[in-house]
């Protein structure tokens, strides 16, 4: 185990690569501010993921006039995606009907043709590679852990691809399980770069980062998150830890600087998430902003933003590449958001921190077996997210007495900031939570002015780590559905949500699993092989019975009452582990919204040329409380899965999926100058693009399993009026 107190604040291997295109890039000028952002080819928008369109059309003087112009429907499972749509020319690309790709009229909606795919695929977008005379042109994503194309302009899947059209995203890996991320990977030249999405559990894989070939498949580059003997940073974990250890892995948004041929990864915890006895060291590369030539994977820095993580502080965002005016000079940085609520800011080629980061010390652990790092990394820019979360600041909009039981509550946890480790003696706090912070989608920037955009979210979750207890599912109950409640309690209630009589209400509407819409066997086989982060349950853990009792249960989840014969949940198992516990567990009131008190969503902005925050106002209301009179909440969904686009015309646009809104903010001082309610939960980000010289804003809007309004999700796009309407296409016209 490694003993000092300053682990790789920051280190670099610069190549040679590296310091030519530093030179070239002198030369001719900072070529990521000079792009033009005028298309929506990429998820993000460009390939530095910027979130931001140099379209002006729309701006804040007319951007009240904006109507829907179209729709089209997306029913299937409900909130199971958010799906950011790409544009090619004059061609949308989205996701819709029965897992189907679509290609659209941009500018009406109408059907050009429709591939069904056979499971889910990459569900927050897909990438886009076109030869350079333009013959070639391919949609690239993933589906059921195998990477998949599609001609984007007839909609046939490619078969010269991999194996008869597929790429086995699970091969070379030490261990079985699916990794196929919801998120994106990024083209470069002809190259496609992944992440992945290996699940939170012990056994989970190692987040391997790898770029493959658009042309044939074949794997050009791998990258071990988890080091391996002889790789640097292996002395950060005890022996052979990439056999048994997971994670490490950026499952979430990732961004390129093509001039330099540098791509930025945010990575993820190791496994498992709450507990690292069995992962003793600082962890390198868990938890790092890394820096690799794109390609060849060669690293060429990084810069670990948590050490030995034990609170599941993924680094999600994309990192936004900026150039800004630092101390008298012109200087292109690298900005990193964070689920800490801190915002990292560095020098693009080598890595060095724009603003200091201070290494200061943390409390200790009190887990046997446990060693937290002594110290963590913070910024010393000012946070965009609460890091306190005292008895004096619980909810005032509760019942007094609730209130004062909260408050007593929270005083008895263990509550010492932000890096507060977790205890198995009582409960603990985690602020701004590992639902808060800075999440996928949650940053913007404006390359033209320097000022970057956070949807910022305070959301504090309480654990408690339980030791293991290897005793069996007690499946009880007269029934075979009461056997399956009982059984689903135990096993995963934890992460898909309490079942109550009416059903699953989960906390993500996209983790819920319904047997009408997946079928049984596509459930035995995500409960058995593992899907998406969810890890595969073992027969051991889950026996044959108990899970037909559970699929009996979801059939049919009002012959099973409840909650007479619910036992508690089990904690996950590993040969490794003494210590473990449920992950996202908000600390809320009874009546739903979170103990902290408001604001729970805002959006801050920085001007980074300053160093400052500029303005913070809300994002989105509570409807339940603004009946009441009680305004500037912010939003109080318990997943914000709503990312932000600006634009040259000086807006801020994004939803708020608990109060189905849309809004424009103005950019240069937050005022909201524009907002539509619809008829479903706005998710993920907007995609602004032009068509025959007039621009569109589209966003994509879900809604809960089993609602009354499921046939309301899909895609709603909006524009000035037109002066000329052309109503020929086939997409759904605004009413």
């Amino acid at each position: 185990m490694l003993t000092t107190a300053r682990p790789w604040v920051w280190r670099t291997a610069l190549g040679g690569l590296a310091v030519a295109t530093l030179s070239l890039v002198q030369l001719s000028g900072h070529g990521i501010a000079a792009r033009p952002y005028g298309a929506w080819r990429d998820y993000g928008g460009s390939p530095d993921s910027m979130q931001y369109s140099s379209l002006r059309q729309i701006d804040v003087s007319n951007v009240a006039q904006l109507q829907r112009v179209w729709w089209q429907p997306a029913p299937g499972p409900s909130g199971r995606f958010s799906f950011g749509p790409l544009i090619v020319d004059d061609v949308m690309y989205i996701v819709g009907k029965d897992n189907a790709v679509l290609a659209l009229e941009a500018s009406t909606g109408a059907v050009r043709w429709t591939r069904p795919l056979p499971d889910t695929p990459t569900n927050r977008g897909f990438n886009y590679w076109e030869s350079a005379d333009r013959s070639d042109r391919r949609l690239i994503f993933a589906v059921d852990s195998f990477l998949r194309q599609i001609d984007a302009r007839t909609g046939e899947f490619v078969q010269s691809f991999g194996t008869n059209g597929r790429v086995d995203l699970r091969a070379g890996l030490p261990r079985a399980g699916n990794v196929q991320s919801g998120t994106p990977g990024k083209v470069f030249e002809n190259l496609i770069i992944l992440g992945s999405a290996t699940g939170e559990s012990y056994g989970s894989p190692p987040g391997d980062l790898r770029a493959f070939d658009v042309r044939t498949g074949a794997l050009v580059w791998t990258f071990h998150t988890i080091p391996r003997p002889g790789e640097f940073g292996y002395e950060t974990w005890p022996k052979d830890a990439w056999k048994y250890a997971g994670g490490a892995n950026t499952w979430g948004e990732i961004s390129l600087d093509v001039t330099r041929g540098i791509v930025y990864f945010p990575t993820g915890s190791p496994t498992f998430d709450l507990y690292g006895g069995d992962r003793l060291g600082a962890n390198l590369f868990g938890n790092c902003l890394l820096a690799l030539d794109a390609r060849t994977g060669k690293r060429l820095w990084h810069q670990q933003l948590v050490h030995h993580d034990l609170w599941d502080y993924d680094l999600v965002a994309a990192p936004k590449l900026l150039t800004i005016r630092h101390a008298g000079r012109t200087v292109d940085v690298v900005a990193q958001a964070s689920k800490t609520g801190m915002l990292y800011v560095f020098d693009r080629v080598t890595g060095a921190p724009i603003w200091p980061i201070e290494e200061r010390p943390v409390p200790k652990s009190d887990v046997p077996g446990e060693q937290a790092w002594p110290t963590q990394p913070f910024t010393t820019l000012p946070p965009f997210s609460r890091h306190v979360f005292s008895p004096d600041d619980v909810n005032p909009h509760v019942d007094p007495a609730e209130r004062a039981a909260l408050a007593e509550r929270l005083s008895k946890a263990r509550n010492e900031g932000i890096f507060t480790p977790p205890t198995s003696t009582r409960e603990f706090i985690v602020v701004p939570g590992q639902l808060g912070g800075a999440n996928f989608g949650s940053t913007a920037a404006d390359p033209e002015t320097g000022m970057l955009y956070v949807r910022a979210i305070d959301a504090p979750t309480i654990h408690q780590l339980k030791p293991w207890d290897a005793s069996a599912v007690r499946v009880e109950g007269e029934t075979r559905e009461e056997r399956g409640l009982s059984a689903y309690a135990q096993v995963c209630q934890a992460c898909h949500g309490e079942a109550r009589p009416e059903g699953i209400r989960s906390l993500d509407r996209a983790s819920i699993i319904s047997i009408r819409q997946l079928g049984a066997e596509r459930v035995r086989a995500a409960v058995r092989q593992g899907r998406g982060q969810m890890p595969a349950v073992p027969e051991e853990r889950l026996s044959s019975q108990a899970l037909e009792a559970i699929l009996a249960y979801l059939a049919d989840p009002t012959a099973a009452p409840g909650p007479a014969r619910i036992p508690p949940p089990l904690p996950l198992s590993t040969e490794h582990a003494r210590f473990t516990g449920p992950l996202g567990t908000t600390f809320r009131t009874k009546s739903g919204p979170p103990v902290l008190g408001p604001p729970w969503a805002r959006i801050v902005a920085y001007d980074l040329n300053a160093g400052a925050i500029k303005w913070a106002v809300p994002l989105g209301t509570v409807p339940e409380l603004a009946a009441k009179g009680i305004a500037d909440t912010g939003n109080d969904s318990r997943i914000h899965r709503n990312g932000l686009v600006v634009t040259a015309g000086g807006l801020v646009f994004v939803g708020s999926n608990g109060d189905r809104t849309v809004r424009a903010f103005a950019a240069d001082t937050g005022r909201i100058v524009w907002e539509h309610q619809l008829p479903a939960h706005p998710e993920g980000m907007p995609a602004v693009y032009e068509v025959a010289g007039r621009q569109y804003v589209a966003f994509f809007a879900s809604t809960p399993q089993g609602s009354a309004d499921a046939s309301a999700q899909g895609y709603y796009v909006f524009a000035l009026p037109a002066r000329t309407a052309d109503t020929s296409g086939s997409g759904r016209m605004a009413e």
